[in-house]
């Protein structure tokens, strides 16, 4: 096995940082040593097979995107993204595991859900991958199978209070899936959206001729995700369940989860790059159908109303606890282009799977959070939620050598025709600017991005077992 020493960097985990160089052997780490230590012989890097110079960079664990929808049937197309695509794109970006979600759509067997996405993601991916169970039809069996999901390393799974005739559960439905949770332990993840009311909204919306995509803002308004987050906590208290709100938008509904957090819930919080930079009025108002290309669930939401600043403040105060993207990539031509003269028919999401590093550490530069902090929410935090720290997520002896070499003093800008390997036809992210680059990124000690070269292959990607959260009080 071929054997790596990183040398001059600035190794920087969720608790401090510090001068080191890693020594990898195959494919785990072997040692942290202090720059110059003799303690495995007078000079390492003459005994390795290659050394890579760290000098004046931060070396972190690989990102782990624990948010993911790779070829998911959405609104009568597919997410555009596959396992082989999206999975190479997020490794340009500096990701080295992602947490996909497998589907149970109404009427089918959870197994079979399962069994579909290992279908699709098997020898495909580039970097390891998980899943999440996504339960879209709470019966008697499903209940049952449930049960065994942690037995096939699935150990959490998603519901919808949102998408009525898709993916919608009711109160009756969740409150039984949640029993499940508590006696299992897996994570309840939520969709925390009342979706009968919004459709009342959006057709009321559409029968006054407003169908542009600024208008799928207005229907979803916060409201309608402060009061599902809130019924969601009250359910997951009632049953002890522990619950994580995905992708939040609204700081009123942030405020629900720092709430429950203050009695001693375990309740949790994501939220997305999309939610910290973009807003209603710039982005999803843009002139005409300009704006599909950033539809996605929840919606973004008002810079005049503070959520993005709300959403930074819970990043720093930990009543958010992680950063995904909710990749869920749709070209504008032949998918988003389905809902021209009705927003509700716009495919919902927003490609970002290649850029979430990059833009959490302008968070960084921009004084939003620390160094630490962005390790923290972007490996080591989901590393823990999901049940993979020690393995991911940290950079010590007997860990993955998931390793990213990253460039403070590089650039990167972000563009179609600029930084994008993502398979959609525009950029959610056009024109963004970052003060930093990824220069180097090893998954399990192979390197697969150096430089401006893609080393990886197909098949690269290992199917991860995961473990019960590893985050709970």
């Amino acid at each position: 096995m071929a054997t790596t020493l990183i040398s001059g960097g600035t190794v920087v985990s969720a608790t401090g940082r510090a001068a080191a160089d890693v020594l990898v052997d195959g494919e785990t780490v072997r040692a942290l040593l202090q720059p110059g230590s003799p303690l495995l012989g007078a000079d390492v890097a003459a005994s390795v097979d290659r050394v890579i110079d760290a000098t004046g960079k931060y070396v972190i664990p690989g990102g782990i995107d624990g948010h993911t929808h790779m070829q998911l049937p959405f609104g009568g197309t597919e997410a555009s993204d596959t396992f082989e695509t999206g999975t190479r794109a997020a490794a340009w970006g500096g990701t080295t595991t992602i947490i996909d979600y497998a589907v149970q759509t109404y009427g089918q067997r959870i197994q079979d859900g399962l069994a579909a996405w290992h279908e699709k993601a098997a020898g495909n991916c580039a970097i390891d991958y998980g899943f999440h169970q996504i339960v879209g039809d709470v019966t008697p069996e499903s209940l049952i199978a449930m049960r065994g999901l942690p037995d096939e390393g699935v150990t959490s799974f998603k519901m919808f209070m949102a998408y009525p005739g898709v993916f919608y559960s009711d109160d009756a439905q969740i409150l039984q899936a949640m029993q499940v949770s508590r006696e299992t332990g897996m994570l309840t993840m939520m969709h925390a959206e009342n979706g009968p009311a919004i459709d009342v909204l959006a057709q009321q919306l559409v029968d006054e001729g407003k169908t542009d995509p600024y208008f799928h803002g207005i229907a979803r308004a916060w409201e309608m995700e402060e009061e599902a987050t809130h019924r969601a906590i009250m359910l997951a208290r009632l049953t002890g369940a522990p619950l994580y709100v995905v992708h939040m938008s609204a700081k009123q509904a942030v405020a629900q989860v720092a709430w429950a957090r203050d009695q001693g819930q375990n309740v949790f919080g994501e939220t997305c790059p999309q939610y910290l930079y973009l807003s209603l009025e710039e982005q999803l108002g843009s002139p005409g159908f300009e704006g599909a290309k950033w539809v996605c669930s929840t919606p973004l939401r008002s810079r005049a109303e503070g959520h993005q600043d709300a959403m930074w403040q819970a990043l720093r105060t930990n009543d958010l606890q992680t950063v995904a993207t909710d990749h869920c990539p749709f070209c504008m031509k032949d998918q988003k282009e389905l809902g021209l003269g009705d927003f509700r028919k716009i495919p919902n999401g927003i490609g970002s799977v290649e850029h979430r590093m990059d833009l959490m550490y302008q968070g960084v530069v921009a004084g939003h959070i620390t160094l630490e902090r962005w390790v923290e929410l972007t490996s080591t935090t989901p590393a823990r939620m999901f049940g993979l720290y020690g393995t991911k997520g940290v950079i010590q002896p007997g860990a993955d050598a998931d390793i990213v070499v990253y460039d403070p003093a590089g650039h990167t800008s972000i563009g179609y025709d600029a930084t994008h390997h993502m398979n959609m036809d525009h950029s959610a992210w056009e024109g963004f600017e970052i003060d930093g680059h990824v220069d180097t990124v090893l998954s399990r000690g192979k390197i697969i991005v150096d430089g401006n070269s893609y080393l990886g292959a197909k098949g690269d990607g290992r199917f991860l077992r995961r473990d019960l959260s590893q985050y709970l009080v």
